[in-house]
């Protein structure tokens, strides 16, 4: 409700700030894609320090660092600027690191919604992905530099979500999973690091093998957690205890689906479970932030689409699974987790 004490401009100030609220998300993506946070990771800097260590020319500079202060990104004292940290903990690559995203987002995503309004009209996808369907995961992944930075930006969002299924699954029951899906193995990795009686596998594109074997070299987990390349719809998935679908279903198109959570039926073992992770559509939402980031999918790929609490429920019904739970979680896209159990 609008306060009767605030003024016409006050009100006016609102509409505004959301007009240009893309003033603050370039400020961040520039931020990142310049380097300015490890740059001031470990030590403080003015602004011609800055300046000349990142080539940087505009006149206004001192100002796009203060705007950082002012967004919580960087420390200021006595002209010398640093990293905040809330920075340190999300902005510096290692950890929980968004600057994936915000460069997928500032490369790719800020181009599609430009053209929103087009998007509207004629409900077609608006990003520079010239590929779509089948071929068009293979397509980005041929250049291996460029399906690293994709991964960066899956991992960005993902790493949450492994927390937490680590936690809100009981994993004492069963001895090994299968991410499909499942990129350079980010979830599986977390997944095992936190339960290592665990046996873990990704399946993926062959292509993305190098980036598994250099994250799995990292995390320690290269003994428990193995890749299986091939393509989900004509290979046949390795058989698990568990088999995870993570930010994969809304991708594809309705039956595309069917189809997948069929094959997840065969290969998971009598008493398992299949999971589902998506930020499902929940008729009760006006997260505004969560309602964007629906349409968001369909902003990349024309077949892509969210798909509803009831959806997932149907989709597990019709595989063959009973529904144990659909729950909603605390992960960055506002994810709900929705498993389905194999009769023993």
């Amino acid at each position: 409700m609008t306060s009767t004490t605030e003024s016409a401009a006050a009100r006016a100030r609102r509409i505004v700030a959301l007009n240009t609220a893309y003033f603050q998300a370039k400020a961040l993506q520039s931020a990142v894609e310049l380097g300015i946070f490890e740059l001031l990771s470990d030590r403080s800097a003015d602004v011609e320090q800055i300046r000349a260590e990142l080539d940087v020319q505009h006149r206004l500079f001192k100002d796009f660092l203060d705007a950082l202060v002012g967004l919580g990104l960087l420390d200021e004292q006595g002209g010398h600027y640093r990293t905040s940290e809330l920075a340190r903990e999300f902005l510096l690559p290692g950890g929980t690191y968004l600057g994936g995203t915000a460069r997928q987002h500032a490369r790719l995503h800020y181009h599609a919604w430009a053209q929103l309004t087009d998007a509207l009209r004629d409900g077609k996808a608006k990003s520079a992905v010239a590929a779509q369907g089948q071929l068009a995961y293979p397509k980005q992944y041929e250049d291996l530099d460029r399906a690293k930075q994709i991964m960066l930006h899956m991992d960005a969002h993902n790493g949450f979500t492994a927390d937490e299924l680590a936690r809100e699954i009981d994993w004492s029951g069963y001895t090994s999973f299968v991410d499909v899906g499942g990129g350079r193995g980010n979830v599986a990795s977390r997944i095992a690091a936190a339960h290592p009686h665990l046996r873990g596998a990704v399946f993926d594109l062959p292509a993305l093998r190098p980036l598994f074997d250099e994250l799995v070299a990292e995390a320690g987990t290269a003994e428990r957690v193995d890749f299986h390349g091939g393509d989900f719809f004509a290979t046949d998935l390795p058989e698990a205890d568990v088999v995870i679908f993570g930010h994969v279903l809304p991708d594809w198109p309705v039956a595309d689906r069917k189809e997948l959570l069929r094959r997840a039926h065969k290969a998971v073992r009598p008493g398992g479970l299949v999971v589902l992770y998506d930020a499902m559509i929940d008729p009760e939402e006006r997260d505004p932030q969560v309602l964007l980031q629906r349409i968001n999918h369909t902003m990349i790929r024309d077949e892509a689409g969210a798909y509803s609490l009831q959806d997932a429920r149907e989709y597990l019904v019709e595989a063959g699974f009973t529904v144990d739970r659909i729950t909603a979680s605390d992960t960055i896209t506002r994810d709900h987790f929705a498993i389905g159990v194999k009769s023993a």
